[in-house]
């Protein structure tokens, strides 16, 4: 199944066909990145589209784990800043521009993203097929498995505009890669080659650019044939652990392998082991 960018909830977002493209098949659903003469750059539109996807697919049983990904030499190098909605209208005696107006469009915008990414119940994969940058790494640092070619490269690109960094990442960052790291990161702003990212945990493999398609494909099969509620639950549970405390942590987990006991794919996997054949998970 192949859709469009126009999803419900986007119709009136204004995405040109195309920009972003969303393919369903087998389980999996790949949102492809489709500006390459931009370098991906992501659009206000091409945000509410993927946010409004990762919605529905929390909601669709049929779909088990998500790809993002992009087209050319670029995943995405960040936000389109030329194209930026226009100010609200005000009396002219009202500056264009208040305190408070670019926080709004932050928490609407790209961090509604990344907790849309981070939220999401289905496993998603980004296929890094090029440069990501700004919030482009963000999305890809989002996600619970991040793929790469070896001619990829991340770069947290803020300081050399001379902006903070946004999009999440000074929550991502310290918890990839721990404190020390990350202010290198964010402070030197240095290209990190996809080799160097997956060194020092940024991301989860670099691999030879003629492997990389079978490799992203290989994973997100291996996810999308899985136990998808526990994949849902144990993404919860290690995006949880670095904000509560021990005790905290340990009754939720309680909680949470009680209730993941009695699904189909527990029991499934349960006896799968007992009669010593593979397991056939469905996914609920």
């Amino acid at each position: 199944m192949t859709s469009s960018a126009v999803v419900e909830g986007t119709e009136g977002a204004g995405v040109p066909p195309q920009e972003v493209t969303l393919d369903i098949s087998d389980g999996i659903a790949t949102i492809t990145l489709n500006r390459p003469d931009a370098g991906n750059a992501i659009t206000a539109a091409q945000r509410e589209a993927i946010i409004a996807w990762l919605e529905q697919f929390n909601e669709d049983p049929t779909v088990r784990c998500v790809v993002i990904t992009g087209t050319g030499r670029f995943f995405c190098t960040g936000a389109d800043l030329r194209n930026q909605a226009p100010p609200p209208p005000r009396p002219a005696d009202i500056p264009e521009k208040l305190v408070g107006d670019v926080r709004r469009a932050m928490l609407r915008g790209a961090i509604r993203l990344i907790h849309a990414i981070l939220d999401c119940e289905k496993p998603v994969v980004a296929a890094v097929n090029g440069t990501a940058a700004g919030i482009g790494a963000h999305i890809a640092f989002a996600c619970d498995i991040v793929i790469a070619t070896e001619k990829a490269k991340f770069i947290e690109v803020f300081a050399r505009r001379g902006l903070a960094a946004d999009g999440l990442g000074t929550w991502l960052l310290p918890r990839l890669v721990g404190l020390t790291r990350a202010r290198e990161l964010v402070l030197l702003a240095e290209d990190v080659p996809a080799t160097r990212a997956a060194e020092i945990n940024l991301i989860t493999r670099a691999v030879p650019e003629d492997a990389f398609a079978a490799e992203v494909a290989g994973v997100a099969r291996k996810l999308a044939e899985g136990p998808t509620r526990a994949h849902s639950a144990n993404k919860w549970l290690l995006n949880r652990s670095l904000d509560v405390e021990r005790h905290t942590l340990a009754q939720e987990e309680a909680w949470i392998v009680d209730v993941m006991s009695n699904t189909h794919d527990a029991g499934e996997g349960v006896a799968s082991f007992v009669e010593r054949r593979p397991t056939r998970f469905r996914g609920f």
